[in-house]
């Protein structure tokens, strides 16, 4: 399979002054071998933003794979996240410590909190912890995983501080338009986990995305991840696979029409499948 390099994906600035690419490379379930083969091959393709979490159990791969990539640490944009167990202040001080040394960096891009766990009630000091990162200069951009708006509401109201970043499950089935509408309203970047669909098969066989690539002369995934582009989300593909890692960031080129984005329209399955993350976290 060809590795031929793709042009990386444009930027868009966040809340706080940084640019993000429009498209990255997600890595769960990748472990730490398959995730620094994963990444120093997608670095060498384009990519350069890098999605990860300290839930994943890959970062010091992750890190392997930035260093084996070649290109300057100020080219890339990396993220991880943090879990439950380091909501608090101090907590949030030695989870980006902790992260930083697995990802053999100086400094973290973009740190989110990956779950509200709001029956731990520990959100907002975890935010405060990640406004202190970001007054202190060692995280460029700080952000939430999972957060309903009226998370987003409370951090906000707490701290004075908007969040650069909401990363929420998204895909054409589950294309959840009253939270992007929400965070379109706060000037917070809406990321797309799982953008293909995931663990939700069938995306990329469904017969209207089949019918709009064979148009289009492109993959089904690539009309998904346009999809996601389009709504002016930024979309985390995961591959290993260096053609599919290729294709996947090669969506800038053309668009979808609005007939096109009707027939997606369609797959709308509603809330469907969608993890509550009053009721889920780690």
């Amino acid at each position: 399979m060809s590795t031929t390099g793709t042009t990386p994906a444009p930027t868009i600035p966040l809340q706080n002054g940084a640019q993000i690419p429009r498209l990255g490379l997600g890595t769960w379930p990748l472990d730490d071998r398959g995730a620094e083969e994963a990444v120093a091959q997608a670095i060498g393709i384009g990519y350069r933003l890098i999605d990860t979490a300290f839930n994943y159990g890959n970062e010091t791969g992750v890190g392997r794979g930035i260093a084996a990539g070649g290109v300057p640490r100020e080219e890339l944009f990396v993220t991880t996240k943090l879990n439950k167990e380091d909501h608090g202040i101090d907590e949030v001080q030695h989870a980006f410590e902790r992260s930083a040394t697995k990802l053999d960096v100086d400094y973290i891009d973009l740190l989110l909190i990956h779950w509200p766990n709001p029956a731990q009630d520990r959100y907002v000091d975890a935010y405060r912890g990640l406004v202190r990162l970001l007054e202190d200069g060692r995280v460029s951009a700080i952000g939430l995983s999972n957060f309903k708006p009226a998370h987003v509401d409370r951090v906000i109201e707490a701290t004075g501080v908007v969040p650069d970043v909401d990363q929420i499950e998204l895909d054409p089935t589950r294309p959840r338009g009253e939270e992007r509408a929400y965070l379109r309203g706060k000037d917070v970047v809406c990321q797309s986990w799982s953008p293909l669909g995931g663990r939700h098969a069938g995306l990329r066989e469904h017969p209207v995305v089949a019918a709009i690539a064979e148009k289009r002369g492109r993959t089904p995934g690539q009309i998904v991840l346009r999809w996601h582009l389009e709504l002016g989300c930024v979309p985390i593909p995961k591959s290993a696979d260096p053609e599919r890692q290729r294709q996947n960031l090669d969506v800038f080129d053309f668009a979808l029409t609005q007939d096109d984005l009707a027939r997606l329209a369609t797959l709308d399955r509603g809330g469907e499948g969608i993890t509550d993350s009053d009721e889920f976290g780690h």
